[in-house]
């Protein structure tokens, strides 16, 4: 394609939100840490290798149908999940670490001897869980 000639209206797409198409037979809840799978398809976090975090889910989400039958918005940013526990916790010491999916709503300190995908970055760690940045 040519270099303009003329001013162009160029569409934009609004930093931090997202649209993605949601797997088949799948719900995912407003609030939940989200991915898309191998195939492109938005689905709930969960333990699973090659996911790649999303973000958070703007809203409820039902796909009774075939994969991409309906959309999902989802929110990058700084969002507070809930701690994994035991050798798993996270602790102030990892943060700037990757934080590891254990399902919609939590994170771990490892990626699960390799059945984890990452979250994202570990920002800050308080008393009511790990404040994960996804991108």
């Amino acid at each position: 394609m040519a270099a303009l000639t003329a001013d162009r209206n160029t569409p934009l797409r609004e930093r931090g939100i997202e649209s993605h198409p949601v797997k088949g037979a799948t719900t995912i809840h407003a609030g939940g840490l989200v991915a898309l799978d191998a195939t492109g398809q938005l689905v709930p976090g969960g333990v699973a290798v090659g996911l790649i975090a999303r973000g958070r889910a703007d809203e409820k989400v039902v796909n009774d149908g075939a994969d991409g039958a309906v959309r999902c918005k989802v929110r990058q940013g700084i969002f507070r999940w809930n701690n994994s526990a035991a050798a798993d916790a996270i602790t102030r010491a990892e943060i700037g670490d990757p934080a590891y999916i254990v399902d919609d709503q939590t994170v771990a300190k490892t990626n699960g001897t390799n059945t984890r995908s990452a979250a994202g970055t570990i920002r800050d760690v308080d008393a009511q869980g790990v404040w994960v940045e996804t991108l």
